[in-house]
């Protein structure tokens, strides 16, 4: 069976003093279907004014692909299970860490899903907690990541059908 491939094209142009290691470090993030991120190493690794505050980084983007996969992996195991789903959101929060002399790595990322179901009465209280762990097992990005993965959801919230 032939794999998936994915692509995302970066571009980046100096703007600044190179060799004095005074260049902006914003650049783009182009994906498919015409999407244009704006990037940029993280302010707590690169000093403003050579990093942009209101660019994404390379962590949070780890991040917020770890919540994403995980959420629509819950999404459609509550689906299946007949579940039925209003509203996710997650407060991801990702912790770097030195790993080894000179190294750096995301060490572990905390989810904190607040899930808004509709029902009338609120299910099992093991149902939430076994679809997480299912979908913590399926989710292809936690697969691909060292890191550790916490899922702490939040109370769940009931909107009558």
């Amino acid at each position: 069976m032939a794999g998936h491939h994915y692509s995302a094209k970066i571009e980046w142009a100096c703007d600044g003093d190179y060799a004095a290691n005074a260049y902006s470090r914003g650049h783009i993030w182009r994906f498919d279907g015409g999407l244009e991120v704006p990037a940029s190493a993280s302010p707590t690794i690169v000093p403003l004014p050579h990093s942009i505050e209101g660019a994404v980084d390379p962590e949070e983007a780890l991040v917020a692909a770890i919540s994403s996969c995980h959420m629509m992996s819950f999404l459609d195991l509550a689906r299946r299970a007949g579940f039925n789903v209003a509203s996710y959101r997650d407060d991801a929060r990702g912790e770097m860490n030195r790993v080894a002399r000179g190294k750096m790595a995301i060490t572990k990322v905390v989810l904190k899903p607040e899930i808004n179901l509709i029902a009338a009465e609120a299910p099992d209280p093991t149902w939430m907690t076994d679809l997480h762990e299912k979908a913590h097992d399926i989710c292809f990005i936690a697969n691909s990541v060292k890191c550790e993965i916490v899922v702490e959801p939040e109370p769940l919230r009931l909107t009558a059908p």
